[in-house]
């Protein structure tokens, strides 16, 4: 991201008001949160990542004398406006949820307090870097719960939108649960484990499959995953893998993850049929992978017909997320700094659809655990100076359907606060976890989910409830605006 200069990654509008709100010296400190409203897939929950690459993109914000010399060209910005940006810099503070973090709709993922002309200008970019991350995260996290265990490998930049989609599409996979990604890039770029087997061009390539089959194993014995549907799967294919097999064995070599994949066909029959070969052969331990155009439900599917795949290759509907291709963040006004009583005011967004009613004022996130168990209760979204004791009794209420309770017993549940400081005065105060530390996080948040609310159709739902103070607020502020 810093090799780039990515200031201009915005939309017009927004420097339309920066001019605007300089123009009439209108500069207040402003609240904004970052939010979706409603989980990806259908599913029961969502993955918040993309922070590492928003850092970078705030630690580089500025004008270069291109972009300034382009906006004068385009005739709309005057010269003491095209002065203040080329001194621009992000002097805010910014609050956010980590990366690998489960969360819900609603849910503050980013908290922007700044003066309004810098807040409104980063808008578009942590955007659209948050809503593409999560969204893949999202569903990998869905990939690899179907898979049960088994291995997932991301392998789709040849389909990805575009080189950015790929590259963050697979650093987003890995950090949701897949083992590794065919992307040479992404893997150099993060440390990240880079995987893959050959393509039907290398079988095409040699005068007959055996010999394909054997050189790829004399080169790679450590690492031989043979593709075996070239030309006729289970008469071919798979005993030409078995005969190069047998002469490792015989040579001495040690088989070590080695094995077949499949890309086509009925790949549960196939693999079964397999299955029973390599075992046959004295091959117990062989892995069947298969590819070809899988997702969540397909895999599910061949789960449940006792498919013996062990491995598993997901590209094209992994790295668009072919059936939910948006995760529909977006950037909405909490709060403005009221000079008289120096505190933030409340701002709230009014709409005839209940769900695009925003929440107002200066707000954080807390976590409810069960605390025998560890699984998550419910969210509660709070005012930012409130604080629960688990030493008390606390009632929350779904803020829609209010008639909905719970009470939490003192001492039978944990609370955490689940954003954190980013930047401070506009200086980064935060440190980016490795990919694979933040993957192994994301692992245990995972696992705080109840079954029923990762199940991948009708899930349970995971409530996001209001706190007493912040449903009064919303309460007040609708009532006034509805007068």
């Amino acid at each position: 991201m810093g090799s780039r200069n990515l200031t201009l990654l915005t939309d017009l509008y927004q420097l339309t008001m920066m001019q605007g709100y300089f123009k009439s010296k209108t500069d207040k400190r402003v609240i904004f949160d970052m939010f979706y409203r409603k989980n990806p897939c259908d599913g029961g929950y969502a993955i918040a990542c993309g922070l590492e690459q928003v850092i970078d993109y705030i630690k580089n914000l500025r004008f270069s004398y291109e972009d300034i010399e382009y906006l004068r060209g385009l005739n709309i910005f005057d010269e003491d406006f095209l002065s203040y940006l080329s001194s621009f810099h992000f002097s805010g503070d910014i609050y956010a949820i980590p990366e690998g973090t489960v969360v819900f709709p609603m849910e503050p993922l980013i908290k922007v307090v700044a003066p309004i002309m810098e807040a409104q200008l980063i808008e578009t970019s942590i955007l659209n870097i948050v809503n593409h991350q999560s969204l893949i995260a999202t569903k990998a996290a869905r990939v690899c719960y179907a898979a049960k265990g088994d291995g997932v490998m991301e392998f789709g930049l040849r389909r990805a939108q575009g080189p950015d989609a790929g590259i963050y599409g697979a650093r987003a996979a890995v950090i949701a649960g897949c083992v590794g990604t065919s992307n040479v890039l992404t893997g150099k770029m993060w440390n990240i484990p880079i995987k893959g087997t050959h393509a039907h061009s290398w079988i095409m390539s040699f005068e007959d499959e055996y010999t394909a089959f054997k050189t790829y194993a004399d080169l790679y014995p450590s690492s031989c995953i043979l593709l075996v549907d070239t030309y006729d799967t289970l008469h071919s294919g798979v005993p030409n893998a078995i005969r190069v097999f047998k002469e490792m064995k015989e040579a001495g070599i040690e088989l070590k993850n080695y094995g077949i994949r499949l890309d086509s066909g009925d790949l549960a029959y196939i693999s079964k049929k397999a299955r029973v070969m390599l075992d046959q052969a004295g091959f117990t331990d062989a892995i069947i992978s298969a590819s070809s155009d899988l997702d969540e439900y397909l895999i599910t599917t061949l789960k449940a017909q006792d498919a013996k795949i062990t491995s598993w290759g997901v590209g094209t509907n992994l790295i668009t997320s072919k059936d939910c291709p948006a995760f529909g963040g977006v950037y909405k006004l909490a709060a403005i700094w009221d000079n008289d009583r120096e505190c933030f005011a409340p701002k709230i967004k009014l709409s005839e659809n209940s769900v695009k009613i925003t929440n107002p004022g200066n707000k954080t996130v807390f976590r409810l655990y069960d605390k025998e168990t560890g699984m998550l209760r419910a969210d509660l979204i709070a005012l930012a100076d409130e604080v629960f004791s688990e030493d008390e009794d606390l009632t929350i209420f779904d803020p829609i359907e209010t008639w909905k309770k719970t009470t939490l017993e003192a001492g039978t549940y944990t609370v955490r606060e689940l954003p954190v400081a980013v930047f401070r005065n506009g200086i980064c105060v935060y440190d980016s976890p490795s990919v694979m530390d933040i993957k192994a996080y994301c692992k245990k948040e995972q696992e705080t989910l109840w079954e029923e609310s990762r199940r991948l159709v009708n899930p349970h739902k995971v409530y996001v409830d209001l706190s007493d103070k912040l449903f009064d607020m919303k309460k007040d502020l609708l009532s006034e605006y509805s007068k």
